[in-house]
């Protein structure tokens, strides 16, 4: 798929489109929920700064593609605190239909349906793929064992169906690397099935080579190839919401241990590294590509539903202490949350793109220019 485009031409072009698709649904949810709840949306854009094309709905909603294709947005008429507003804006609003006069149940819907119309996307492009290309099955069986690797000498052989590492049952290849990368030099615990007898062996995994400074486990093995099922449409939408739950759950496991340090933030990538993937996707076909897609909703939807200022998750996490308090907190105490929260976003932003530059291809292909 786009494999005749040139790599550059073909990476953007991927990445217009995923982050394109997973902006508009969530901005969708918002502006859904908002129609719901009774609430004016003045403007729908897709990306920032000046518009590129646009056009007015006979609901007064102002439509935009904008130049900057970096996210996107949704204007709630009346979200200005009154105090703020001038006397003109004041008199141009639509009575019973600001946001700011919403009781805080229908503003914490409105903010809280984004991130839930990015879970719902994952778990429809999940259930689509599962529905026409089948559900993976098997993921776990060891497709080769390294020579003189640990788990060599564990007494892990090729064939074997790993379904559980330390208590924990593991369906995909991708959780067992999960397990083992932040274990090196501890034991594991390893469960398998050979030959239709259940097997339990212990495990240390190696350091991989040129980790040492944050130390990554390794086993020596390699996964098999995959078995695809194909569901009905009832059992592969139910498949795919169970499989976004559990994509979610091993995103938070992830994002913790980057925190207490179980991780290495390397792992922690910006939009350089999403267009990279993104073009990569693309290269192998529509089913790797829709399958990105749907785990970059998870993230986006997880993402924002950190308690951050700025982000929905920040917005919900006044509206329930407003819930618990009966009345919005103090303006000065919102004002510095916000700008902390600005400040934060921002550290992230350009940390993450340091990763991008430092370990990404393009920052690779940068010093390869340069030396």
């Amino acid at each position: 798929m786009l494999d005749f485009l040139p790599e550059i031409v073909r990476t953007i072009l991927a990445f217009l489109v995923v982050l394109g698709v997973l902006v508009f649904i969530h901005e969708l949810g918002h502006y859904l929920a908002a129609r719901w709840r009774g609430v004016h949306v003045d403007v729908f854009s897709i990306g920032f700064g000046r518009t590129i094309a646009g056009w007015t709905d006979k609901r007064g909603t102002d439509w935009r593609v904008s130049w900057i294709p970096l996210g996107g947005y949704v204007k709630l008429h009346g979200q200005i605190d009154p105090n703020d507003a001038t006397p003109e804006e004041m008199a141009a609003l639509r009575p019973d239909q600001t946001f700011h006069d919403k009781p805080v149940r229908d503003r914490a819907i409105v903010v809280a349906a984004g991130p839930a119309a990015n879970f719902i996307l994952a778990a429809v492009l999940f259930a689509l793929l599962f529905a026409t290309h089948g559900r993976p099955m098997g993921q776990t069986a060891i497709g080769m064992v390294a020579a003189g690797s640990v788990a060599e000498r564990a007494g892990i052989m090729q064939g074997d169906v790993v379904t559980a590492l330390d208590g924990q049952r593991v369906q995909r290849f991708e959780q067992l690397q999960r397990h083992i990368q932040p274990r090196a030099g501890q034991e594991v615990a390893v469960t398998l099935m050979r030959d239709g007898r259940e097997i339990r062996l212990t495990v240390v995994p190696a350091t991989r080579p040129g980790s040492e400074a944050a130390p990554v486990g390794v086993l020596g093995i390699q996964g098999g190839g995959a078995q695809f099922e194909r569901l009905d449409p009832v059992s592969a939408l139910w498949a795919g919401t169970v499989h976004m739950v559990d994509i979610s759950g091993q995103t938070l496991v992830g994002v913790w241990e980057m925190i207490s340090g179980a991780r290495s933030a390397q792992d922690l990538g910006g939009p350089i590294r999403i267009a990279e993937v993104s073009g990569q996707a693309a290269s192998l076909g529509i089913v790797p590509l829709i399958n990105l897609m749907a785990l970059l909703s998870v993230s986006l939807a997880l993402i924002n539903l950190f308690p951050v200022p700025l982000l929905d998750g920040g917005h919900l996490m006044f509206y329930a202490a407003e819930a618990i308090r009966g009345r919005p907190l103090p303006a000065k105490a919102m004002e510095y949350g916000f700008r902390a929260g600005f400040a934060l976003l921002i550290a992230l932003f350009v940390f993450a793109t340091w990763n991008d530059l430092a370990h990404g291809a393009f920052g690779r292909w940068v010093v390869g220019i340069l030396t």
